[in-house]
């Protein structure tokens, strides 16, 4: 289960392996939001360019010696294979990772170059690629490694970028979060709520794939949706069946952001504070930009989650 005390365990874990990353008060999104105080969070500054590798790094740690020798795979939309890619070679582990055809080519890229595995799908949709991806390590005997549906992935992502959070803005009551497969955002909602009750809880998602809407909707875990063409791969697709039951009592609010949004988000925090973000992590951005994550009248933080993103894609955002 996710629980105080793994969150706190990972903690101890991770923080002396990664970067403490900083956070930066934002006064044109105050004003967008109605004067509350808003602070950045810039996880798109931490190691391997996402929050990801606090989650790789704690959940490989805990592997046996025997799950170590029979070699370990996993499935991602990028960020997640980059973070398992670097902890593995800490760990002396070549990993498989599966990966859709959509995939960022700088994601790629950089996960062959860290000595990755790398297997691309004939899908372009995550969920797709992670059923394919699990019976493929499943014949081969290795060890399958979630991005998002393991509790010890989700005390790390998510919760121990909350601890640190509320270590650096303990004002803090309202926290607006990316949610694609749930893994950080459950995380960080578990312990917000256990550190600062009442806390708000924002969740923001592609109009287009909106698992977390969906399955507060039906009141069950949408963990597939059809696969759709967008720069955000990170936010495609379903939602994990443990990240849900955390998070169904929990998020206060859901954003839906279109594409076109995303991008002007993106463009946006080029313009205001000069600092590179992936399209996944434009969403809580482009939510306060649109006022879809509703107003505020306590202080908040709003989550920057990657930077990892091609010239290709850029150069298409920024026309």
């Amino acid at each position: 289960m996710l629980t105080q005390s793994l969150v706190e365990e990972a903690r101890a874990y991770v923080l002396p392996r990664i970067r403490a990353t900083p956070v930066e008060e934002s006064p044109a999104l105050s004003a967008k939001l109605g004067g509350a105080p808003v602070w950045l969070k810039l996880e798109s500054l931490q190691l391997t360019g996402s929050f990801k590798v606090r989650g790789a790094l704690f959940r490989l740690s805990r592997l046996t010696p025997e799950q170590r020798r029979a070699g370990i795979a996993t499935c991602s939309a990028g960020n997640h294979g980059k973070a398992v890619a670097y902890a593995a070679r800490g760990l002396g582990l070549t990993p498989r990772i599966f990966v859709p055809r959509s995939v960022d080519t700088a994601k790629h890229r950089e996960m062959v170059e860290m000595g990755a595995d790398v297997v691309v799908s004939e899908f372009d949709g995550y969920d797709d690629t992670e059923e394919w991806a699990r019976r493929e390590t499943q014949a081969s005997g290795r060890i399958f490694v979630s991005a998002f549906d393991d509790f010890d992935v989700m005390a790390a992502n998510g919760g121990t970028l909350a601890l640190e959070v509320l270590d650096q803005v303990p004002q803090a009551r309202a926290f607006v979060l990316p949610v694609g497969g749930g893994g950080m955002a459950s995380g960080f909602a578990f312990v917000a709520r256990q550190k600062t009750p009442g806390a708000l809880i924002v969740g923001c998602q592609l109009e287009q794939s909106p698992a977390l809407k969906l399955s507060l909707e039906r009141g069950r875990a949408v963990t597939r949706l059809p696969a759709i063409e967008t720069t955000a791969g990170g936010l495609e697709g379903g939602i994990g069946a443990r990240p849900f039951e955390v998070l169904r009592s929990r998020i206060d609010r859901v954003a839906l952001i279109s594409e076109e949004e995303i991008f002007e988000a993106l463009r946006w925090m080029l313009a205001e504070h000069h600092y590179l973000i992936e399209p996944s992590a434009a969403v809580t951005v482009a939510a306060c930009l649109t006022e879809k994550a509703g107003s505020f009248d306590s202080p908040v933080v709003v989550v920057l989650s990657g930077r990892n993103v091609s010239g290709e894609t850029l150069r298409r955002i920024l026309g």
